[in-house]
């Protein structure tokens, strides 16, 4: 005849339900398994002794009711999602500026985390008028997205992802004999 868990459990809550509960009783950890066949994440299970004394039954019964009445689930800590990743590497990359088309590919290598160093003599033998717009255009990028943007010589431009910020030195304000503002380059 099989042996029905169930119907035990049942018959155990009946006979213990009319007794007055006991102290708490300390917590009997379970048998170790077999280790699984794939890995799983580690759990820690422990079965807490039924705070109700059983008269009269024996010790099966009451080892029975034992693992009919597992603890309550822990919660196990919440896992945050993981961070869109970085990129793994950060990469310096001279790039020639022939066209105004290229802007699309600088732009997108700086969204990727790459420092690019434009020459744009290619494009200034064809047109300064482009040269300009090029660089104003990638000036304001390079504000929208938090990275940097610095002039390196008279045909090259530097241009720095958000994690990165380019050393400007700081020379001393010159000093007019006259009192008058001086002029700038802007």
């Amino acid at each position: 005849m099989p042996f029905n868990l169930f119907h035990k459990k049942k018959q155990i809550e009946q006979d213990t339900s009319a007794m007055p509960p006991q102290g708490p009783q300390p917590e009997v950890p379970l048998q170790p398994q077999e280790a699984p066949q794939e890995p799983a994440a580690p759990t820690q299970e422990t079965i807490k002794q039924p705070n109700v004394a059983i008269q009269g039954s024996s010790n099966e019964e009451v080892a029975l009711a034992q693992e009919l009445t597992p603890e309550p689930p822990t919660a196990i800590a919440e896992q945050k999602p993981p961070a869109p990743e970085a990129p793994s590497k950060t990469y310096l990359k001279a790039i020639p500026l022939r066209e105004l088309s290229d802007l699309d590919n600088i732009k997108s290598e700086v969204q990727n985390g790459n420092i690019i160093i434009l020459r744009v003599s290619p494009l200034a033998s064809k047109s300064i008028e482009d040269v300009k717009a090029a660089v104003n255009d990638l000036f304001q990028f390079a504000e929208s997205v938090g990275g940097d943007i610095a002039r390196l010589g008279e045909e090259r431009v530097v241009i720095t992802p958000k994690t990165v910020r380019i050393w400007r030195e700081k020379t001393p304000a010159p000093v007019s004999s006259n009192n008058e503002p001086l002029p700038t380059a802007a």
